[in-house]
């Protein structure tokens, strides 16, 4: 009977039906009403305040910020609250934590509600990252489901209510334990809301191709949202998983990162089933130029040249298939001015037009 119940539940959700679930559980209000919604993912070093910003632009439905550890969260560290800083503009839009501490979370999660409202507050328990896994936070924990489930009961008893829990996990921590629907499950039973899954387990980092069977199998078990992660490169990848999968939504990870257009053609796929012509040269060079100019106006990483020497790697992500990429790579290794990046702009526009 529950089953049926499960069953009956996650296809209400997704025929627009219902915007709670029959189970009792509150389903995030970019769920509602049969809405798809298209997340960024949480990268660190990647998803700041300002790369958010221009993903929303482009069409991304909800934002999660980079994670930040409950410690320091709890002591007030500067550098943890820069990551979790956003603006009215990126709502909905989420704060992830990490941790193995229940009470620590929990109390964490109430800080930053009290601190920012946010529109959730999701946990990372898929993070594959050495130092991470190290301390037991991340993809560790899908090793250990009654720590697990520990944190994820710690942190929803605390904020009462007043936000969703949200997660993020991996298929399992190897091939021999892929265990993403018991995991899931677990989740669920402690009041979590929504489960961004994502189709790799934590051997394969991000390597392999995702794994999207376990990723339906999940969205089929449980009576919450599941959202969809990994190997979603297009608009066309986004149609395709939506009319194959009992998903409810879907997450960009690394394919956004050279190309935040994604979100634009994964909407104009879903909402009219057709994609527009990829963005002109000089359009993409556009919005790189703001990225870097928003960056240095903002100070929040330093001087001029100190933040375009943190940008060098997301320049060459936006740079991937440009003409004459090489020599483009090796010139951004160097820049340290935005003038040197506009120069750069206008040489490899000059290169396309011949």
């Amino acid at each position: 009977m529950a089953e049926a119940n499960t069953i009956a539940a996650i296809q209400a959700l997704r025929d627009g039906r219902v915007g709670v679930c029959t189970l009792g559980c509150g389903v995030p209000e970019w769920f509602a009403n049969g809405r798809f919604p298209v997340y960024l993912a949480p990268m660190a070093g990647v998803t700041d305040y300002i790369f958010r910003g221009l993903c929303k632009e482009m069409g991304a439905d909800v934002l999660v910020t980079e994670f930040v550890s409950a410690e320091g969260i709890l002591q007030a560290d500067a550098r943890t609250r820069k990551y979790t800083e956003f603006s009215e503009a990126q709502r909905p839009v989420g704060v992830q934590l990490f941790g193995a501490d229940g009470q620590r979370m929990g109390e964490a999660a109430r800080k930053i509600i009290a601190r920012q409202q946010p529109d959730f507050i999701d946990l990372n328990f898929g993070c594959p990252v050495n130092k991470v896994v190290a301390r037991n936070g991340g993809s560790s924990l899908l090793k250990d489901a009654d720590l697990l489930a520990a944190v994820a009961d710690g942190v929803v008893s605390a904020v009462a209510g007043q936000v969703p829990v949200t997660a993020k996990i991996r298929i399992g921590w190897d091939t021999q334990s892929v265990n993403a629907v018991a995991i899931a499950q677990t989740l669920v039973n402690c009041g979590v809301q929504a489960i961004a899954v994502h189709g790799r387990t934590r051997a394969q980092g991000y390597g392999g191709a995702a794994d999207w069977d376990v990723i339906d199998a999940v969205a089929r078990a449980v009576a919450v949202p599941v959202i969809g992660n990994g190997d979603l490169a297009s608009g066309a990848d986004v149609a395709r998983r939506r009319r194959e999968t009992a998903v409810a939504g879907v997450m960009i990870g690394r394919a956004a990162m050279g190309n935040p257009w994604v979100f634009q053609e994964a909407r104009q796929v879903l909402e009219n089933g057709a994609t527009a012509p990829p963005p002109l040269l000089d359009a993409r060079w556009t919005l790189i130029l703001r990225h870097c100019r928003l960056a240095v106006d903002s100070d929040r990483y330093g001087n001029e040249r100190q933040t375009l020497t943190a940008m060098r790697s997301r320049l060459m992500a936006y740079c991937k298939g440009f003409p004459g990429a090489k020599e483009l790579r090796q010139k951004l290794c160097q820049v340290t001015a935005l003038a040197e990046i506009e120069d750069l702009a206008a040489f490899s526009i000059g290169i396309e037009e011949g």
